[in-house]
Order: C-alpha cells, then sequence, then structure tokens
C-alpha cells in the first residue's frame, strides 16, 4: 500500500481528523541516513507528525517546520512539510543505541531527552506524576520542541513548549493544547523489522472544534483509552479510514479528502552552488586554496554533490 493520509470531520464536523500510514516514507528517510532503530522510531514519527500538520495548512507555499532539541544522547531532530503530502527530515546524531524502555519498546524518549530527566521530573516525591509540572521549569533539562509555519508572512509563526515524554506524541499532544489552544489527541507509531527496516509506521490526529459538545468529548476520550496502538492497527491491516473508524467509533465520518504522503527533497546542485556563495570570497578562497575537490551534502537527504576545484572558482567569480 502507498503512502497516504484520509483527513476528514466527524460528530457533526466537532472534529476535524487525520491519519497517515506512512511505512515507505520511513524507509525513506532511514535508508537515506543509515539511523538506528530508536532513530528510525524518532525521526518516523515526527515524519507522521509533520505530513499530517503540514496537509493542515492553507497556502501552495507554505511550509511547517517541526524541531526538537533534547538532551538525551539523540540530540534532536528536524522535520519539515509542505501542504501536499511532501515531507522531509534528519536526526542530530543518526546512529543511537538503547536498551529497551520498561514497556519493552524503543526508547524513543530515553534518546531524546535522556534517562536522568526522567529521574529528576518523573517521579512525584508523593507517588503522582510530576512530569508536566516539572517539564516547564526543566525545559533547559529535558528539550524542546518548536513549529514554524512560514506562512509567506513577514515573519514566520513559531511555537515552543518543553518537551514532556520524549515520545513525540504526547509532545505534540502538548504543544497543540498549550501553544495552539486546540485541545488534540496524536497517536504515532513505527515498527521495526529484525533487519531494521520499517516494518509499520502511521499515525492519526483529532481536533476538537471549539464548539465541541461535552458528550462528544467524553465520548472520544472513552475511546481513546479503549484503542490499541497506531502499529497493532497498522498490523491488523488496517487503513488510515480503519484506524479513524476505530478511534471515532459512534461517531458519523465524513471524509474530505485523501493525500499521497512520500519522503521529498527538494535541493539540487543550484541550490548549494548558491549556499557556498553565500558564505563568502574569503571562505571559498581558503576551500580553493587547498586544491581539492570538495563534497557537500543535504542535510535533510544525505544527497552529496561535488565541486572541483574549478567549480569553485566559477562560484568565486559569481560572488564577487
Amino acid at each position: 500500500m502507498k503512502d497516504y493520509m484520509a483527513r476528514g470531520t466527524a460528530a457533526n464536523a466537532q472534529l476535524r481528523v487525520f491519519a497517515a500510514t506512512t511505512k515507505e516514507t520511513v524507509e525513506a528517510a532511514r535508508a537515506a541516513h543509515n539511523t538506528s532503530p530508536v532513530m528510525t522510531a524518532a525521526l518516523g514519527r515526527l515524519l507522521t507528525a509533520g505530513a499530517m500538520m503540514g496537509s493542515m495548512m492553507k497556502g501552495e507555499d507554505d511550509i511547517l517546520t517541526l524541531q526538537i532539541r533534547g538532551e538525551g544522547p539523540g540530540r534532536g531532530l528536524t522535520v519539515t512539510a509542505d501542504s501536499k503530502g511532501n515531507v522531509k527530515g534528519y536526526a542530530l546524531v543518526p546512529q543511537v543505541i538503547l536498551p529497551a524502555n520498561e514497556k519493552g519498546k524503543l526508547d524513543v524518549g530515553g534518546a531524546l531527552m535522556g534517562r536522568e530527566y526522567y529521574r529528576a521530573v518523573g517521579e512525584g516525591a508523593d507517588g503522582t506524576d510530576a512530569r508536566r509540572e516539572g517539564a516547564e521549569s526543566a525545559a533547559n533539562v529535558g528539550g524542546v520542541l518548536s513549529v514554524i509555519k512560514d506562512l509567506g508572512m513577514k515573519e514566520p509563526y513559531a511555537g515552543q513548549t518543553a518537551l514532556q515524554t520524549g515520545e513525540i506524541a504526547e509532545d505534540l499532544t502538548y504543544y497543540f493544547a498549550v501553544s495552539e489552544q486546540t485541545p488534540s489527541s496524536v497517536g504515532l507509531g513505527v515498527l521495526m523489522e529484525k533487519n531494521n527496516t520499517v516494518k509499520q509506521a502511521g499515525g492519526f490526529i483529532i481536533q476538537l472544534m471549539p464548539f465541541a459538545e461535552d458528550v462528544v468529548i467524553e465520548k472520544l476520550e472513552h475511546n481513546l483509552q479503549h484503542i490499541k496502538s497506531v502499529t497493532t492497527m497498522l498490523e491488523e491491516g488496517l487503513t488510515p479510514e480503519g484506524i479513524l473508524e476505530t478511534v471515532l467509533e459512534g461517531m458519523d465520518i465524513e471524509w474530505t479528502d485523501t493525500l499521497p504522503v512520500q519522503f521529498y527533497c527538494n535541493c539540487s546542485k543550484e541550490r548549494v552552488e548558491k549556499a557556498l556563495v553565500s558564505i563568502g570570497k574569503k571562505e571559498l578562497t581558503d576551500i580553493i586554496a587547498d586544491g581539492k575537490p570538495i563534497e557537500v551534502k543535504c542535510h535533510f537527504c544525505n544527497h552529496a554533490y561535488e565541486f572541483t576545484v574549478k567549480d569553485l572558482e566559477e562560484l568565486l567569480e559569481q560572488a564577487r
């Protein structure tokens, strides 16, 4: 099945709903960056969320950037998406190996936030979960999620919240509530094969409209408490529509459309040339003085661009 997302509304348009299957997208990212299983899971979750959140934007040229910076060994992730289902991204440290978490799953939270944070913040002395209260004051300990929307205005919109668990879905749920005042439920999952390729990937986002009635909210909360994980639903063969029908059981869904999703990078040699010209004449002159060709890699897709000394001399002429 090709990657795609389904979009719609539910409960008489009191809910806005999205779900996506992203196995090929996440596998393309894994292959490009040679990520370890835990970093594939981390990057895959953020890519899936990015594709769905990107599709919420209206403009053809609008660009969404999701950035996580944390204190864990993975350090962070960057993902960008457009409104058409194209998404790309990278992990700052692609090769992180960690033991499984207490649930026996890939420890994405430990990779991004580090386990010290959990000990400092996650265990309230009276047995309560101090993570939420502690997270704001310990943002510099655990990490930060930034959401930047370039909507073609003079200044991009930027929102930032402290990481809650580092597991990404909960962090985005918290971001929507705090930064956009949109109560939301985010579910994301990546399942790996034994050979470390991607077996399943996907997710959903459900958002309450301001006029949502209590009975709808209660029904949604009840359903969310009883659903299986995203990867289990995908393993059972559920499509994005099937996932939403399960999560929204008993609520009428009106389908808006479907949209293909893909890992797509718009880098090119011309763009890299512009970047090289922009570093300035002195730096270019120093590189040329080495007398060796250079290789410049795109952060997002890892594609390498070769420049000979002659190429660099031509760029120096342009810089002048």
